[in-house]
């Protein structure tokens, strides 16, 4: 059943998760793209409760402290968005009260990604999709949001038959503990001091782990499971097959992919750069001559997905090879979740 209420100019906003990495983003991008709010609640667990969080305002709500509340199913009343960034298992308890309140819950976790009932949105690539949800809209995976955003200029040339994919994902991946073990580690690894293992599966810290999320009965990852099933969801398209490896490196906020795609017809160089150079959301940093090409190190903060060493695939018939930067808490997470909100906006 769609959802037939009217979403107000000036929507009430909740941030579900606010103390989190995420949830500290959620606030800046507010602020950055002057989302036009009347009111920001910040909402965690009761241990946060009454914590003070510095707001550089948007819309009607003026910079200064918003207070930590709990959030208690009574905590969406009179919400218009309900932005979520908190564990699957939260955010299932809470849809009801959320959805029952009125709010649409734009959900960050995988709770509700594959849902039947439930869009899955890039707003670069499948917009219309917010049209049927039904109180609650997913945030996909980070790694898969960088890559249909890639995809889909070129998807609109020609079919997508086949894509091949390995990942450079950041610590944030695992929220602020993870980052925390990176600095952690990396400090100890060069003071030659213990290093402590406790959010990686491994030490991460001067080291590459093949192993993201939980393993599959195939012996694929959790992760590189959403990469698949997410990709034919966003794309609508059943037929496209996608091949992933997901590795997490030390690096702090950006994901990087190695993207290798295959289509049904000719794309070449020239037309993909084109559609690129002509797409909202990406930049074309693709000049070998000059060493210019996206690097993770250097793109924290920004809201674009970063295209690079765009080359032919002469492996195939019809193919091309590509490499991926985007900011993971920013387009991979809050940046997409808000640019969702944005498109509820009468």
């Amino acid at each position: 059943m769609a959802w037939n209420k009217v979403m107000p100019a000036n929507p009430v906003v909740a941030i579900a998760g606010a103390t989190g990495a995420v949830g500290q983003e959620f606030m800046q991008v507010l602020h950055d793209l002057d989302f036009p709010a009347s009111e920001v609640r910040a909402l965690a667990s009761a241990r946060s409760a009454g914590k003070k969080i510095e707001f550089a305002g948007c819309g009607q709500v003026p910079a200064g402290e918003l207070t930590v509340q709990e959030m208690t199913s009574e905590s969406f009343k009179d919400v218009d968005i309900a932005l979520f960034s908190c564990g699957a298992g939260i955010s299932k308890e809470m849809r009801e009260a959320v959805v029952a309140s009125g709010a649409v819950m734009i959900d960050n976790s995988s709770a509700f990604r594959m849902d039947a009932d439930v869009p899955l949105v890039v707003p670069e690539v499948n917009p219309g999709d917010v049209s049927w949800h039904s109180g609650v809209i997913a945030n996909p995976n980070c790694s898969t949001i960088q890559m249909v955003v890639a995809l889909k200029p070129l998807y609109d040339i020609a079919p997508i038959k086949r894509v091949v994919v390995s990942t450079y994902q950041a610590a944030s991946g695992g929220g602020a503990p993870a980052m925390e073990e990176l600095y952690g580690q990396t400090k100890d690894f060069l003071n030659e001091d213990e290093l402590k293992v406790e959010v990686f599966q491994h030490r991460i810290a001067f080291n590459c782990i093949p192993h993201i999320d939980v393993f599959l009965e195939d012996d694929s990852t959790k992760e590189e499971w959403k990469m698949v099933v997410e990709t034919k969801k966003i794309m609508g398209d059943e037929n496209i097959a996608v091949a992933a490896t997901c590795v997490r490196v030390p690096v702090l906020r950006c994901h990087a992919e190695s993207v290798n795609v295959e289509f049904t017809g000719e794309v070449s160089v020239e037309a993909a750069r084109k559609a690129f150079e002509a797409f909202e959301g990406i930049t074309l940093m693709d000049d070998c001559s000059s060493n210019i090409y996206p690097m993770p190190g250097l793109l924290a903060g920004t809201n674009d997905t970063y295209i690079g060493r765009l080359r032919k695939d002469s492996t195939v018939e019809h193919g091309l090879a590509m490499w991926i930067v985007a900011d993971q808490i920013r387009k991979g997470a809050a940046l997409n979740a808000v640019q969702i909100a944005q498109l509820l906006l009468p």
